[in-house]
């Protein structure tokens, strides 16, 4: 079974993605970037904020696919500046403290919005239907 999961955000239909999509235990979310309900960018400058909001949608998300932060086994935190990756990491720590999954820190020259300081992925497993 494949779920599609939604936020809300115009540009799904526009570039045809969705925010996350579970096949059966497995959950993959997207490049999540920092904005608010009405497409606004969060913590303009800040990347702690803005690492913040990033996995406050990604909880949603994993929640609305029957998961939580507990399932997370893979983060990859993408940044424009690599000398913010503590401040970045730092936020992460308050999400993924309990999962410890594993990371990957990257540096991209930017987004498609250059408010954005960073973006985030995640996949997760529902660890109490992986072994079906």
């Amino acid at each position: 079974m494949r779920q599609l999961i939604s936020n809300g955000n115009p540009m799904e239909d526009i570039v045809g993605f969705s925010r996350a999509v579970r096949v059966g235990p497995c959950i993959s979310v997207g490049g999540t970037a920092p904005v608010d309900a009405d497409g606004k960018t969060v913590g303009i400058g800040d990347v702690f904020a803005q690492t913040t909001q990033c996995f406050e949608i990604i909880k949603a998300a994993l929640e609305q696919a029957g998961s939580g932060l507990h399932d997370i086994v893979r983060t990859r935190v993408i940044l424009t500046d690599i000398d913010t990756w503590k401040d970045a990491i730092e936020a992460r720590k308050a999400y993924c403290v309990d999962a410890r999954p594993v990371d990957t820190i990257m540096a991209v020259t930017r987004f498609v919005n250059p408010e954005w300081l960073v973006e985030i992925e995640v996949d997760a497993v529902v660890a109490a239907e992986a072994g079906r």
